[in-house]
């Protein structure tokens, strides 16, 4: 009698099968007892022996066995085996609580809770299974077979083939598991009845006639000439269709074919259908190569398009769609190309259909040379800005940018130096064009003194030279620079000190790590250069002890200065806190090159500091901030926290950057509150929710409408997963119109079955 547990697989009718048996002990052998107080009759010594170590079949193959109990029957020439009993030959067993072998036919009867294991490490589990002489299993009743690969079959009758080719009538299929993660027994999410299947090893496939699929023992689809593969992967075939209902397009309903040419190659065809709007298609086609891989995806439609300007749609029906491209390629060790090219044709055809949500598109190319102790690379980047209010003229092209390194082997005067040469050139349709080259050498010597101080000395100098026109057009003058040619020398030097004291504290490990650092520049002309690359320059604890805390090359910090802070972290079991607090002190003040607001502009600098504080993987809590020097007013706050586990868990963001600058378009006032809850139940349930929110007013930014709390972008669901089914339903709402991507609620259900060939 079979297990309960196994019952999840049952056909409607049919016998029980069991799935427990996959988690069986591994046999102990026994040694065959043939004492004359176990056996009926000692078998006498014909061409098939059974002997200890074995039974060997005319014609067949070797047959080790064991059991507890052999008994021989002269009359019908029957050898039978009994109690535990173990068959082997090669790389197939078999265990039964019985198995008999008849001399004259050669047929092998396993009954009792039969486990046949084939070559490739199937398991068939029956209550009776015939063998031939060639140790291959043949008719079998009430049966279940677990691939290797993952999956079972059960049916109520089935015939394995001399090749391996199963064949079985009246089965179910499933890739679920029909035990929970407690080890009791439940029913699987998901499975397939059949009139008939048909497994072959050969390719890995399981074939289907007459197939249905079940959800929770509802049978709702369809599914003729089924086909899976028993590893895994996907085959052609139709997926599961999506339904979304939009403000925008009404209720739409896609339906897509994937059509897999090879294992490293596929292609993914749907439709999308609209009540509210045109039809639209699209298709993703992916390759693996010999070097590299690479993708293409596209989208494409024919409806009203929006004005670039206004967002106001044309009223005449237009061609409308996007491509998204990338991929990369090793053609070498040392060489390789990537690229990605994002384009489409109108700035909220996105966002309409819900595709991305991003306000530009960025297209780039790079050749790539990585070495030992080289590296080279040629690259371009485009941007498409999707911004209703922004010309498209006015967005850069950056076409070559060129950067090439070397760091020598052979230490000089104890330290490494690295070469660098690199050349940016900048277009614009509507603005400024700038081109720009310099070479770079820098030496580093690191050291640690016999107190533990770590002391790293830098010297670097650099040669720039910049070239640009139609200065007057960009809109910020300390971005312009001077029209025409211009060149400029930049040397530094620096000294840097750390001095880590370590130690016991609250029951775990403290190490403190005072720093100071040194820099010093020569004055530079940097207003006379073109500000393409520094411009969001903002004092924070990643660029505290930065050589040059602007985040490119176009602006240089000179004069003297210097920095000191600390870091100090704790760990505790399950505990983890690191802290880190600095400010810096400029010899001379340089207020042309840093706004007010920045951190940055006067002598003493406003003090900045993160601190992390981590509990096993249930807490996670990031602070950011930055404090005004003269009254400790909050200039930057910002909050990171994840509170509970994998399936259950609260996470909140807050950022808060109060800079009061006005006169520099890269560095407003912003507040913005995120938030998102999960709430696991019963297993494989789940609520969900998030939201965005924008906090800033018209104090702090005077562009702004906002009354201090404007939603931007809410959701909410409810979900199941399992280890093979995922399925939810989501309600979005939007607060943001964007030309014909209108504000409103977004209802989606999504579908999902996993080791089915569906996404």
């Amino acid at each position: 009698m079979l297990p309960p547990a196994e019952t999840a697989l049952r056909p409607v009718a049919y016998a029980a099968v069991t799935l427990a048996l996959l988690g069986a002990a591994p046999l102990a052998a026994q040694e065959a007892d043939t004492s004359p107080e176990t056996a009926a009759e000692t078998p006498p010594q014909t061409d098939i022996t059974p002997a200890p170590d074995g039974l060997s079949a005319p014609r067949g193959r070797q047959i080790d066995f064991e059991a507890d109990v052999l008994e021989y029957s002269a009359d019908s020439d029957i050898v039978t085996a009994s109690g535990n009993v173990v068959l082997r030959s090669g790389d197939r067993s078999v265990r039964a609580d019985s198995v008999s072998w008849s001399e004259r036919t050669g047929v092998i009867v396993a009954t009792g809770r039969v486990r046949f294991v084939d070559e490739n490490g199937n398991q068939l589990f029956s209550e009776r299974v015939e063998l031939t002489d060639q140790f291959e299993a043949g008719a079998m009743d009430d049966l279940l077979l677990a691939l290797r690969q993952g999956g079972r079959l059960a049916a109520n009758r089935g015939m394995r083939e001399t090749d391996g080719t199963v064949e079985l009538e009246e089965a179910v299929y499933s890739g679920c598991s029909v035990t929970s993660p407690d080890g009791c027994p439940k029913d699987p999410s998901w499975r397939i009845v059949a009139e008939r299947v048909t497994y072959d090893p050969e390719d890995q496939r399981i074939r289907f006639r007459g197939a249905f699929l079940e959800i929770f023992g509802a049978k709702l689809l369809p599914l003729p000439g089924l086909s899976v593969r028993t590893d895994g992967g996907a085959v052609s075939g139709l997926l599961v269709p999506d339904l979304r209902i939009s403000q925008n397009n009404g209720v739409e309903v896609s339906g897509s074919y994937y059509i897999r040419f090879a294992d490293n190659r596929d292609l993914e065809l749907t439709t999308h259908l609209f009540t509210e709007a045109a039809p639209m298609v699209s298709g993703q086609w992916r390759h693996l190569t010999e070097r590299g891989a690479y993708q293409i995806t596209g989208y494409a439609t024919h409806s009203q398009r929006i004005s670039t300007l206004t967002g106001v749609p044309n009223s005449e029906d237009q061609f409308r769609g996007y491509i998204f491209a990338n991929g990369k390629f090793q053609l070498t060790p040392d060489w390789s190309f990537s690229g990605s090219i994002r384009r489409t044709t109108d700035r909220t055809f996105l966002r309409r259909y819900d595709i991305s949500r991003d306000d530009r598109l960025r297209s780039t190319l790079e050749l790539e040379r990585i070495g030992e102790n080289t590296y080279f690379s040629v690259a371009g980047w485009a941007t498409q800005t999707l911004r209703l209010n922004q010309p498209q003229g006015e967005v850069p092209i950056a076409l070559p940018v060129l950067d090439a390194r070397w760091r020598p082997d052979t230490p000089i005067l104890g330290g490494k130096v690295e070469l660098q040469a690199n050349t940016l050139a900048i277009a614009r349709d509507i603005g400024q064009d700038t081109q720009r080259a310099f070479a770079r050498a820098q030496w580093d010597l690191r050291r640690v003194t016999a107190l533990g101080q770590v002391v790293t000395v830098t010297g670097m100098v650099r040669g720039d030279i910049y070239h640009s026109d139609e200065n007057a057009l960009t809109t910020t003058a300390s971005y312009r620079g001077n029209p025409g040619w211009e060149y400029r020398g930049v040397a530094l030097g620096a000294v840097d000190v750390q001095w880590p004291f370590v130690g016991e504290a609250f029951g775990g490990t403290q190490v403190f790590t005072p720093r100071v650092q040194f820099v010093a520049t020569p004055p530079i002309k940097n207003l006379a250069i073109p500000n393409e690359d520094a411009r969001a320059i903002d004092l924070e604890d990643s660029n505290l002890f930065a050589l040059n805390r602007f985040p490119g090359y176009d602006r240089v910090e000179d004069g003297a200065r210097v920095t000191y802070g600390f870091d100090w972290s704790l760990r505790i079991p399950d505990w983890e806190i690191k802290t880190t607090v600095g400010q810096s002190y400029r010899l001379d003040s340089d207020p042309d090159i840093f706004p007010d607001g920045t951190g940055l502009s006067e002598k003493f600098s406003d003090f900045v500091g993160r601190t992390e504080v981590r509990y096993q993987n249930f807490l996670k809590f990031t602070h950011r901030f930055r404090l005004d020097k003269d009254n400790l007013a909050i200039r930057r706050n910002e909050i990171d926290a994840t509170v509970g586990s994998s399936k259950t868990y609260a996470e909140i963001g807050y950022v808060r950057l109060n800079r009061d600058i006005t006169q520099v378009e890269d560095l407003q006032d912003r507040e913005e509150l995120r938030g998102a809850v999960r709430v696991a139940f019963a297993d494989y349930w789940s609520i969900f929710g998030s939201g965005v929110f924008n906090l800033t007013d018209r104090n702090e930014d005077p562009t702004f409408t906002s009354d201090g709390f404007d939603p931007i972008r809410t959701r909410l669901g409810i979900a199941y997963q399992d280890d093979c089914l995922e399925l939810g339903l989501t309600w979005r709402r939007d607060y943001i119109t964007s030309g014909d991507a209108e504000r409103g609620d977004t209802f989606q259900v999504y579908f999902s079955l996993r080791n089915l060939g569906f996404r």
